[in-house]
Order: structure tokens, then sequence, then C-alpha cells
């Protein structure tokens, strides 16, 4: 290893360290309605009934996501409490999982060099670090389809191992955390490399019989789970109607069926979605992103050698996994933004393999792309602030000047190659941005999530007393309210029974038909209350953003 390969790799370190320092900022955000609100609901309640077969939510049976994340989310809601960051961490360390396979399998296909590089640029992903903030099922995902094809790659030509057994371990595990279809871009990378490669004996070994009896035998706790609530009890309502079955609805309504818009969750599909998604999603490293992709496929068809190994074709495992991927999902009517990030770490070796091999003009061409793109950044940081005027103390703004301004003198106080400097300043100037998001932006925004905010004053205030909600759905109210919750509507409030006791939250509307029946109470606190997860430019505008604000409010009946 020559002197600047040393230097490149210890900076390369250091920030993949702060890289992670940055995404673990993300647990000191409050859970965002509605998906991170009702998936910690549904595992704060499979901790407290102890019932670690059943998904329920709100009281009733909850028919739409796999078992395994929130069987991981509760154990460690059982060794460390219930709190919104004990929610998040195991989603965190399974992304931090992802980003340590990525660097194992580069470098087991590249260099270190290359590995590093992709890891930095997976950290340093925009999405990547959204999701480790809003945590859902994604950044499981990310850890547990890569530790999968690191570990199939280390089974061919190779005898029957625990290699195999990991790899459909990690398979099965994506399986019950999203579906079947968390198979494709598994099952596309390995097949892919070998189609390519023409090595059919390794295509039609006997080992993927194998492969496909433990991937089986390990999704049985969650398909024994399925059956016990739901197939089992053919009499119970979901989706409005009886007997439905959950293994079927795992199987083929959740994944096929919104594939083809035909099952009990229905979507809008865009072919283009996905493209255009992915421009943003994977700042700063999205043009470098979609010119890897380009020269890779003309590399598969030109059979060009590739600039940094040498060698003809060196792995087509993150092309053929990423590609046909993204071809699903954009033939799929049902598309979210972070669908995508599953094949990031795939994204983010092909972005380090082609910018190591970069020279001449297309070295030269990146500098000022990369230069705007961070341009754009900074400027739009500064605008966010300006407009939207967070209250925030002066420390998490120190840390956030520190990194920019680190990023800014980079080029010159470090002895490394032009081009690598202009990245390292990219990733940095995305690590400043989201540590501003994360430690200012979203803890002033959060409390215009006025179901968190009147949990918590119902805890601090109201303690011992039912929260009754009435008019607002806000998963997060329950997930935050320590005591029980109720659910009202207009009959309730004619005749509250029990109710009457409780601490009610309750709409503008609520509000409004309570005093329409001369209904007595007591108003308690008042609340702003925005979509937080649906911003606009009017709400960002500190200047205008009252009007755009609805009220919701806590009131006892007298």
């Amino acid at each position: 290893m020559t002197g600047n390969q040393n230097l490149q790799h210890k900076w390369l370190c250091f920030f993949i360290s702060l890289a992670a320092l940055v995404n673990l900022s993300g647990l000191c955000v409050p859970l965002m309605d509605p998906d991170a609100g009702v998936y910690a609901s549904v595992t704060k309640h499979m901790l407290q009934r102890n019932d670690w077969l059943g998904l329920y939510f709100q009281g009733t049976d909850w028919l739409d996501k796999p078992h395994f994340p929130f069987w991981i989310t509760a154990a460690f809601f059982k060794v460390f409490g219930i709190h919104d960051w004990s929610y998040k961490l195991p989603g965190i360390l399974f992304a931090f999982m992802g980003a340590y396979y990525t660097y194992l399998f580069a470098k087991q296909q590249y260099n270190k060099t290359i590995a590093l590089w992709a890891a930095f640029i997976l950290l340093t992903a925009e999405h990547f670090i959204i999701s480790n903030s809003d945590v859902r099922a994604e950044p499981f995902l990310t850890g547990l389809v890569m530790a999968s094809v690191y570990h199939f790659s280390n089974t061919l030509s190779k005898k029957i191992g625990w290699h195999l057994v990991a790899a459909c371990l990690f398979a099965a595990c994506a399986v019950m955390t999203k579906g079947i279809f968390t198979l494709a871009p598994i099952g596309g990378a390995i097949a892919g490399e070998l189609i390519i490669k023409k090595n059919w004996k390794e295509l039609f070994h006997w080992r993927w019989l194998l492969a496909g009896v433990l991937l089986v035998l390990f999704i049985t706790p969650e398909l024994y789970s399925l059956w016990y609530q739901f197939d089992k009890h053919p009499e119970k309502i979901v989706f409005g109607k009886t007997n439905v079955s959950g293994i079927r609805f795992f199987l083929w309504d959740s994944q096929f069926g919104r594939f083809a818009n035909s099952g009990p969750i229905k979507g809008k599909g865009d072919p283009s979605f996905f493209l255009h998604t992915l421009l943003w999603a994977f700042l700063p490293w999205s043009l470098l992103m979609y010119a890897s992709l380009i020269d890779k496929i003309r590399r598969w068809f030109g059979k060009k050698e590739d600039g940094q190994t040498g060698t003809v074709r060196p792995e087509w495992y993150t092309l053929c996994g990423s590609l046909l991927t993204l071809v699903l999902f954009s033939l799929s009517k049902f598309q979210l933004p972070y669908y995508t990030n599953i094949i990031f770490p795939f994204l983010a070796i092909l972005t380090a393999q082609y910018i190591a091999a970069l020279t001449g003009k297309a070295e030269r061409m990146v500098r000022p792309v990369q230069n705007i793109i961070c341009f754009i950044l900074i400027a739009g940081m500064i605008a966010l602030h300006f407009f939207y005027g967070p209250a925030t103390s002066f420390l998490p703004l120190f840390f956030v000047l520190a990194v920019l301004v680190f990023a800014i003198v980079l080029p010159y106080r470090i002895q490394m190659n032009k081009a690598y400097l202009i990245l390292c300043r990219a990733g940095l100037v995305t690590l400043a941005l989201n540590l501003y998001i994360n430690t200012c932006f979203y803890p002033d925004l959060m409390q215009y999530q006025s179901g968190d905010e009147a949990a918590v004053y119902i805890n601090k205030h109201h303690p011992g007393l039912p929260g009754v909600r009435m008019g607002i759905y806000s998963p997060g109210f329950e997930f935050y309210l320590k005591d029980t919750m109720m659910i009202a509507d207009t009959n309730t409030i004619k005749d509250p029974g029990p109710a009457k006791q409780g601490t009610w939250f309750i709409s503008e509307e609520g509000l409004d038909f309570m005093k329409q029946q001369n209904i007595r109470y007591e108003m308690i606190k008042e609340f702003p209350e925005f979509h937080v997860t649906m911003l606009t430019l009017k709400f960002i505008n500190k200047k205008r953003r009252e009007k755009e604000l609805k009220k919701t409010y806590l009131i006892r009946l007298l």
C-alpha cells in the first residue's frame, strides 16, 4: 500500500465514523406519524400483551407487515424500556450492518479503497440518513439484503457450508420484514452474476434446492404466527371481510396484489417515479451513480476492461440486483421513495468503483459538478434556516458549522487526490445538512405533530387517567401515552361512560360538535397541528405558517 493510499484510508475511516454519528443523531427526533407511530405502537402492544405471535393496532388485529422488525424492536423495548430511541436503535444498527457488509463485499470483489468509499457513500446518501431518523422497515432490509448477497456470493464454487445457512437466514429475515419481493434484489444479484458470466454449472447447482428448503424452514415462525392470528380464526373481520388468510396475504396479496394493484391496499404507479426519486434520494452521489450505471452497462455490452482492476467484467451482482429491483418497482402500481433504500448498498459499490476508475476528462468534470451540488445543499440549508426559523440552542448549530467549515477547508489541509477531496467534501456537506435537520429543524418541527405533544402533556399533568382520542388519527398519541388510550366518536360524547373521567384529545370539528350539542367541557390546552411529513412551502415560511395550521385540543368533560 502506498503512502497516499494509507492516508486516504485513514481519512475515509474518520469520515465513516463521523457519518455513523450523524446517522445516530436521528435517535433524538420524535417518531413521525403515521408509519413510525403505527409500527412503534404495534410493537408496544406486543410487549405489553406479552403476545409475540399477534400484531395489534388500536385494539384490533393488524395485517399489513410481517413480524421480524417488531420482534427485534420488542426485544429492545424489553431490555431498554419503551422509548422512541429504543424503537429506532435496532433499525439503525441493521442499517450499519448493511454498511459493514457493503464494505466486506466491495473489498472481496474489488479492494479496500473501493470498499471504504462504498461504505462512506452509503452512510452519506440522503435517504439512507433520513430513513435512520424516520425508521420503518427499510433500515432492516438494507442490512439483511446486503448480508444475504455477501454470504450467497461466498457459496459459489465452494463446498456447502455455513455461508449458505447464513445467506438463507438473512434472506428469510428480509422476507419476514417486507415480504417475498425482497428476494428480487438477492436473486437478481446472484442469478445475474452467473448468467452474464455463463457459469451454468453454478446456476443449476443443487445447492439452490437446499437454499429453498432452508428459506422455507426459516420463515416458518412468520407463517405460524399468521396462521395462529388469522387463518385459525376465520370469523375475524379484516379489511372489512371474514375468512381472511394471513398466510395468503403475506405470500400473495401484500406483494403481488400491490404489484398488480388487485390487493386490499392499492396505489398509483408511475414508471419514471424511481428514476427521478433517486436524483434526490441518493444525493450527493446521484449523478455519479447514474454515470456508474451507464458505464457498467456500456462495459457489459462492449466487454471493456474495468479501469481500476484491469480485469474483464469483475462482478455483476450490483448491477443486476439494482436494475432488476428498479424495473420491478417501476412496473408496480404501489410506489414510495423509501423502497429504493434496499439497493443503496449496490448503488454505493457501483459508484465507488466508478470513482476509483476516474481519469482524465471524466475526473476533471466531476469537480465542478460536485462543487455545484455542495453549493446547492449549503444554500438549501441556509434558506431553510432563514425561512423556517427554528428555535434552537447554540450547541447543535456549533456542531453543524464545525462540520461545514471542515468540509470547506478540507482541500487546503489534506494531501489527497483533488477529485477525492471534492467527493469527501460533498459527503461532509451532506452530513452537515442532515445534522442540522436532525438536531435543529426536526426537533422544532415536531411541536406541530400535536398527538405527541398532547400525550406528553397528559403524562405529566394528568397521570393515571385514560387519554380519549376523538376525530384525530394520531398513532404517536397512542405510543407516547403511558396510560390507557380510548377511541371516541360522536355517540361516545353523548354517553361517555368510563371515558368521561379521561382527558380528551379532540379535533376542531369535534369541538364544534360539542358546542352544537351543548356538551359542557373544560378547555385544558390548545395545540397547533400540521402533517409534518407533508411539508409545503407556505408552512416552511414562518411568516405564512400560522394560516396553514390546524388546532387540536385537550379538554375535560364536565
